[in-house]
């Protein structure tokens, strides 16, 4: 059975979304979610259901092609190749770490207080969970223009 994945595109983030995508996926597979021989969406279909250009798909997925975190199959499609492993729970926390910085950095420079910015980040986690929780399909893929109120 495929992993349920939650690709989410932001485009305020001032990241390009071909690299969202990337992130992503690599995120899943240092996770686990995403394992040696998992199959992701064709290239047209993450495309439409992102509402992107397919050559921001292929640019994303050539790159994790060069990376060795997957391989294209000619008819076939994107595998998670062989070699791609999870990272460890050490390497996940540094992970995660770095974006809470980024995070915790920001929120103070606006002056929110800790105890909102834990509060939204709860909910956020929160809502995730209930949106994978709602999904059988394989695959959720969310498009985001802003920042949530």
């Amino acid at each position: 059975m495929a992993a349920r994945l939650h690709i989410q595109i932001d485009a305020n983030s001032g990241l390009p979304v071909y690299r969202q995508i990337m992130d992503q996926i690599k995120y899943y597979v240092a996770s686990g979610s995403l394992v040696a021989g998992d199959q992701l969406p064709s290239i047209r279909e993450l495309a439409q259901y992102l509402t992107v250009n397919p050559t921001t798909i292929v640019k994303a997925y050539t790159e994790l092609v060069h990376e060795g975190v997957i391989e294209l199959r000619h008819g076939k499609g994107a595998f998670v190749t062989a070699t791609a492993k999870p990272l460890s729970a050490s390497q996940q926390d540094q992970a995660v770490r770095r974006i809470a910085r980024q995070l915790a950095v920001e929120a103070s420079q606006m002056g929110m207080p800790p105890e909102r910015t834990l509060h939204i980040v709860e909910e956020e986690l929160t809502s995730l969970a209930g949106e994978r929780a709602e999904t059988e399909a394989p695959l959720k893929l969310k498009v985001v223009n802003g920042p949530r109120s």
